[in-house]
């Protein structure tokens, strides 16, 4: 099989000493400060005189800071993390000028990640030890994987999380083989709620509920924190117990997810999917906590860079197919479909379905017919992945051998992309569709 070379990261808890933890906490308060004063300026400027302020001019003004007495602390740190940070200012500033984004916001002490992020000329790697810059001992990496054979990383990000750990992300290039095609396999996906993932094989995975595990222990320890005096010593403690108790949950839902994306990537050629609008799903004050809890988003954000790691093809149903409401056997949509009917009889053909296993069997007839006739590629995120737009109806009748019923054809299309007509924060036409 042929390989690909890909960027990948390796990330590795390690335990600064306290000179380097003194040193990573104020390179940290420099990126951020650095950050902050450059989003001014630019903002500044746009407001003051219409002018725009690019990357090379914000580096120049960083010079000009280091040599004030206000801000002169900043060359006591290295200097790539600083740019590093306008780069990323940069690049927040090109994704909302192509309307990816909204307009970039500052940095606050409290809430933003804690980052810093060396390219080649800020580390040294020597024997497996990694230096950074304005350090004398490299860091006390615990290697819990080893790295590819050879790999030598081109950029370092260190980072702190809430409960306190230390991580380091070593980005490599790494040489990935596409795994050998399991045949003309392929397998739709219904994500839900009750079930995290039913499959069209039939196979259903139930919803682990990490959050719903800890909720107890969670609800107290928040509890305790909203007690603690503010800016105390205790209310840090009760926030770091807190934080202590949401990695863990997070921890476990990755290395979930992660497990799943890996066996439905490795068993399948062709991997078709929902698009969900779980922004506007979470307004449901009902079921946000589940939805967050099940973390669909980052489940296809897995799905797709393994599926262009490995060579295999990823479709993704447009949200406003009626997977739900289309008897897979006949192509009948129904004119509706209570989200509490988990299981129905087709009208037209007398087929016995359930709800999810329906679905499911649906979107992977859709993204066999997108595959095979090709379709609009819209909504898509990312390269890995195309799409199945209104127009798939008709193409999933076609591969599944029969033709599209009278009242699809007549239905009226939506544009892919354009925003809801229902208000904010109310159930959106997904979950009231099915």
């Amino acid at each position: 099989m042929g390989e690909q070379g890909v960027k990948r990261a390796f990330k590795y808890r390690f335990y600064p000493t306290v000179e380097q933890t003194d040193q990573l906490q104020r390179t940290f308060g420099c990126v951020r400060k650095v950050y902050n004063l450059a989003l001014e300026a630019r903002s500044r400027a746009w407001a003051d005189e219409r002018r725009r302020i690019s990357y090379a001019q914000t580096s120049a003004m960083l010079t000009e800071w280091k040599r004030t007495s206000e801000f002169s602390y900043l060359a006591e740190v290295s200097s790539v993390p600083l740019q590093q940070a306008l780069r990323h200012l940069q690049s927040a500033f090109a994704s909302f000028f192509a309307k990816r984004s909204h307009y970039p916001r500052f940095k606050s002490r409290k809430h933003s990640r804690a980052t810093a992020e060396y390219t080649r000329s800020a580390f040294t790697w020597r024997n497996g030890l990694l230096t950074l810059a304005k350090m004398s001992r490299p860091l006390d990496i615990r290697w819990s994987r080893p790295l590819p054979e050879g790999a030598a990383p081109s950029t370092v990000t260190v980072s702190r999380d809430a409960a306190g750990r230390w991580f380091v992300s070593l980005l490599v290039d790494v040489r990935v083989g596409q795994m050998p095609p399991p045949g003309n396999s392929a397998v739709g996906i219904d994500l839900g709620l009750s079930s995290l993932v039913m499959l069209s094989t039939g196979e259903k995975v139930p919803a682990p509920g990490f959050g719903k595990r800890d909720q107890a222990y969670l609800a107290k320890a928040q509890k305790g924190l909203a007690r603690k005096k503010k800016g105390s010593r205790n209310q840090a403690k009760a926030r770091s117990k807190a934080a202590r108790i949401h990695a863990r949950i997070a921890d476990r839902r990755r290395d979930f997810l992660h497990k799943l994306s890996t066996r439905i990537v490795q068993d399948n050629q062709l991997v078709a999917i929902e698009d969900l609008a779980v922004r506007n799903l979470m307004g449901n004050r009902s079921l946000a906590r589940a939805i967050s809890d099940a973390s669909w988003s980052e489940l296809r954000s897995m799905l797709e860079y393994k599926c262009a790691w490995y060579g295999r093809e990823l479709v993704v149903v447009d949200r406003f197919f009626p997977s739900s409401k289309t008897c897979s056997e006949c192509g009948l949509v129904r004119d509706a479909l209570p989200l509490a009917l988990r299981a129905w009889t087709c009208e037209g053909c007398g087929a016995q379905h359930d709800r999810d296993h329906n679905a499911a069997q649906n979107i992977v007839a859709a993204g066999l017919a997108v595959s095979a006739c090709g379709g609009r590629v819209s909504p898509q995120r990312r390269s890995s992945g195309r799409a199945a737009g209104d127009e798939a109806g008709s193409l999933m009748a076609r591969a599944m051998g029969v033709s599209a019923p009278e009242g699809q054809r007549d239905v009226k299309r939506r544009t892919p992309g354009r925003r809801s007509s229902s208000p904010p924060g109310s159930t959106p036409s997904r979950a009231a569709r099915g």
